[in-house]
């Protein structure tokens, strides 16, 4: 009985052996043949490495050359070359032991050599001394930090506002303490470098938008919201953050905030504004963008601005509603690890406030002189101006460029040679920020020029036969973070990179408009 039961078992393997694909024969066949051999194979031990002698390991190191920390660089490169100012940088200078007018300062409403500022600061040193050696955590909060703060509150008419000691870290410091990973910035081409570092430092996801083109925002905008509706969970927790500037830097524009407040309320984004170049310039007390062009101080979550402009000081500010400001208290890098604001420079922040508010007519004379010079600066031959005419700080834009950034920076020095043996100061300066494909109905080059002293300076170069400037794509600068771009629209060459997008550096040379004379 049981033979046949085994009989019959193995009747029915040998049949469903038969009725087996032939590939799942050749996979158990392949599996047999390799578990004999693992059973069958020899051990095996690996190669013992034999120790080098002290002397063949003392050969190796004397052959080792490391690579160099940093490129080698010439020494004639022009940022090791150093103009030396002795004496105040107010409307004349002295550069190099010579006088000279003074064509590059950011000084627009003269009160660096302000007596009234000067003494409040002389006061103020007295009192505090120099520095405060410690963060405002860490014993630096002073009270003239706090009326300074109140004041700044005041003039802007918000809530609250507060300062940091560094212009360059306030945006850069304010940006990255709201906008964290997985939130979506949408930011302008055209904005400057320390809107740049924080957008690197806030790791968010990037999306670039023409410069000034309110139509790309909103075609961008549009594609996010069709994002959201997809996954409605994760739009629920994702915070999306418009970022532009008053007055921009790299292009001496001014940005369309009427427009910009009707896609935010539209699209439920948050704005943020950064006035460092219209503040204490724009609006009939000076207030910035939003008094120029008649918008509530309630419609921008966050406005940032530093004080080395206008105010003739050193530092930045941030003002906005209560709870917002109190966050880049918790949060704001530059805020929490920083030295406080010296208080001398704090008080000559305050009387600077006090001149702005008591004489609110030199604003109105500031604008003035910049169409002048905007007037006059039409029709240089090879030369455009860019930027609007009430812009403190003009760009001048070459018609044609030498095509070699080597030649184009040799030609920028010798207009600041120029202008010095003459006794007009000038720089060129190299910007990083500007996308290359941002070319807003230009030619290859771009100079920032303004200033009742500009208009001598870029007549006399244009009479010496120079071009004022020139813009060449030199060594890129990568934003991290996710950039959302489309190829065809790319921010370089063919389109960014994966997962980031060329920004490229400029130069040019900068002057600037003041209201003293």
């Amino acid at each position: 009985m049981a033979t046949a039961a085994e009989q019959w078992v193995l009747v029915e393997m040998v049949q469903a052996l038969y009725e087996a694909p032939a590939y799942h024969l050749i996979l158990e066949g392949i599996l047999i043949l390799w578990i004999i051999r693992l059973l069958f194979s020899k051990t095996y031990k690996l190669q013992e490495r034999s120790d080098l002698t002290v002397k063949e390991k003392e050969e190796l190191i004397e052959e080792w050359q490391p690579e160099p920390l940093v490129p080698p660089v010439s020494g004639d490169h022009p940022a090791l070359n150093y103009n030396v100012v002795s004496g105040p940088p107010s409307h004349n200078i002295v550069v190099n032991g010579k006088k000279c007018v003074n064509f590059a300062s950011f000084n627009f409403l003269g009160l660096l050599d302000d007596p009234r500022v000067k003494a409040a600061a002389l006061v103020s040193l007295r009192k505090y001394g120099v520095g405060t050696c410690g963060p405002r955590g860490f014993y630096g909060t002073f009270d003239v930090h706090l009326d300074l703060e109140d004041r700044l509150a005041k003039f802007m008419q918000t809530e609250e506002a507060i300062i940091y000691s560094y212009g360059f870290a306030t945006i850069a410091s304010a940006i990255p303490a709201y906008s964290k990973r997985g939130d979506i910035v949408f930011v302008d081409r055209a904005a400057c470098f320390a809107i740049q570092k924080g957008l690197q430092a806030s790791r968010s996801d990037i999306q670039l938008f023409k410069h000034n083109d309110m139509a790309d925002l909103e075609r961008l905008l549009k594609e996010q919201e069709i994002e959201d509706q997809k996954n409605p969970r994760k739009a629920r927790v994702t915070r999306r953050f418009i970022v532009v500037e008053g007055l921009y830097m790299n292009t001496g524009t001014i940005c369309p905030l009427p427009e910009l407040v009707k896609l935010k309320y539209k699209y439920k984004a948050r704005i943020f504004l950064e006035e460092s170049l219209s503040f204490g310039v724009l609006g009939e007390h000076g207030r910035g963008v939003t008094e120029h062009f008649g918008i509530s101080i309630d419609d921008i979550d966050l406005i940032s601005a530093n004080m080395e402009n206008s105010l003739a000081s050193i530092g930045g500010f941030c003002c906005g509603r209560s709870f917002v400001i109190d966050h880049q208290r918790l949060s704001g890098q530059g805020y929490c690890f920083s030295a406080s604001l010296p208080p001398l420079l704090a008080a000559a922040a305050i009387e600077a406030l006090n001149i702005m508010e008591e004489n609110p007519g030199i604003f109105s004379v500031l604008r003035e002189k910049c169409k002048r010079i905007h007037k006059a600066l039409q029709g240089i031959s090879g030369l455009r101006v860019v930027g609007e005419s009430f812009s403190p700080a003009f760009h001048l834009q070459l018609q044609e460029s030498t095509g070699s950034r080597e030649e184009d920076v040799k030609l920028l020095q010798e207009i600041v040679n120029h202008h010095q043996g003459r006794g007009h100061s000038g720089t060129d300066r190299r910007r990083t920020g500007e996308s290359r494909t941002h070319n807003q109905g230009g030619g290859p080059g771009r100079a920032a020029v303004g200033g009742s002293q500009g208009q001598v300076g870029s007549r006399r170069a244009a009479h010496a036969g120079l071009p004022v400037a020139a813009e060449q794509p030199g060594r890129g600068l990568r934003v991290p973070g996710r950039v959302a771009t489309d190829r065809s629209r790319g921010c370089g060459l063919g389109g960014p990179p994966r997962g980031g997008c060329w920004l490229f550096k400029h130069t040019h040379v900068r002057t600037h408009t003041h209201t003293h004379t």
